[in-house]
């Protein structure tokens, strides 16, 4: 198989050039953007993230960064719990900023959950980010005080699994979270871009090897925002190989409580570590537990830097010395591997990247929840 003539292979590849669009989508709206947030955000406002699947893990990945950086009180709630449990989620009288995260706009549960928490809460206001200006998402009139930010079409993936759609929709709160210097954010977005074409020429073969191994299952480890990106990469690579390969994730401290259990003789075992110093003291700690104690099958550590490369099998190092980045961005240039990864693995177990579901239990878009009043 031709990985370079797979729309999957294609989407990952894209995704250097993609983000700078996005960059200029975001810059081009500033001050639309920065009207509406000023109009609807009060000092004690909420800012709820959304979306369903890989686009609920955008918001994991993000509400931490974005609390961090504006002080407003945020969380990140799938959709599919807000259909079903709003007021769990959802302040009645609390001022509210309701941000929707979807690919396509098209899910079931996308438009539902927008209107059923413009329910609980008739003063919310919606800033939906979508890939699909077609999609029902970003045509609903019904929503009030909304605002819709459109990605680039490129971002609109056409494989079933999301890859640029995930790190365009994390770049955009990146930037909304540094809206008031967003002009030197571009610098950022230029390392990054940069350092991802270097994971795409370097790691390639390497992944690639790895993805023929003898594993049965896959265990992905993050703390903090890279704990949302361990989330979504576990889904990626199960359902990239159609569930034939079971993956679990968890943060490095909450795997020590019971969930370490899984490891054995036959689990590749992936460690995004924290470039921050304390946290990986952390991490590294863990890494050798598990060494000791476990023996997993293969190890992997995707860092910015890995002082210690005999804890792994291999390493993956991604920084830049010249200039430095903001750890949020590291999220986006870890997750590129694993997207690679994602596709060796579907190809060894003789799937197709693009439609890996060969009995039709997944489908690019959502089907068959129905929506009750």
């Amino acid at each position: 198989m031709k990985i370079d003539r797979l729309d999957i292979y294609r989407e990952v590849a894209q995704q250097p050039r993609l983000w700078m669009k996005v960059y200029a989508v975001v810059l081009a709206a500033k001050e639309r953007i920065s009207g509406f947030l000023d109009a609807h955000l009060k000092a004690d406002s909420e800012v709820v993230f959304t979306g369903a699947g890989s686009s609920f893990f955008v918001g994991e990945m993000v509400a931490g960064y974005f609390q961090e950086k504006t002080g407003y009180s945020t969380k990140a709630v799938s959709t599919t719990e807000l259909v079903t449990y709003p007021a769990h989620y959802i302040s009645k009288n609390k001022p509210a900023v309701l941000v929707s995260f979807a690919r396509s706009g098209n899910s079931p549960e996308s438009v539902a959950a927008a209107k059923i928490a413009q329910e609980t809460n008739p003063d919310m206001a919606h800033l939906i980010v979508t890939c699909n200006k077609e999609g029902e998402l970003a045509k609903c009139e019904r929503l009030e005080n909304r605002f819709v930010i459109l990605l680039p079409d490129e971002a609109n993936d056409k494989a079933l699994a999301m890859t640029s759609s995930v790190t365009s929709m994390v770049l955009v709160v990146l930037l909304l979270a540094n809206l008031h210097n967003l002009e030197s954010q571009g610098k950022q977005v230029e390392v990054l871009a940069s350092l991802v074409d270097q994971v795409l020429k370097k790691y390639g073969n390497q992944l690639a090897e790895i993805a023929s191994k003898d594993f049965e299952r896959a265990v992905f480890l993050g703390s903090g925002p890279f704990y949302g990106l361990a989330h979504e990469a576990h889904l990626k690579v199960q359902e990239m190989t159609d569930g034939q390969l079971i993956c679990k994730f968890d943060s490095f401290l909450g795997f020590r409580h019971g969930p370490k259990a899984v490891v054995n003789d036959k689990t590749l075992m992936v460690y995004f570590h924290s470039p921050k110093v304390q946290v990986r003291r952390y991490e590294d700690d863990l890494v050798r537990s598990i060494n000791k104690e476990q023996n997993p099958a293969f190890t992997l550590g995707i860092c910015d830097t890995c002082d210690s490369d005999e804890n792994y099998d291999g390493v993956m190092v991604i920084s830049n010395r010249d200039t430095d980045l903001e750890e949020a961005y590291y999220m986006l240039a870890y997750l590129v591997p694993v997207q690679l990864l994602s596709i060796f693995k579907s190809i060894e177990y003789g799937l197709n990247p693009d439609a890996p579901s060969k009995s039709g239990a997944i489908h690019r878009v959502v089907q068959g929840v129905k929506i009750y009043n």
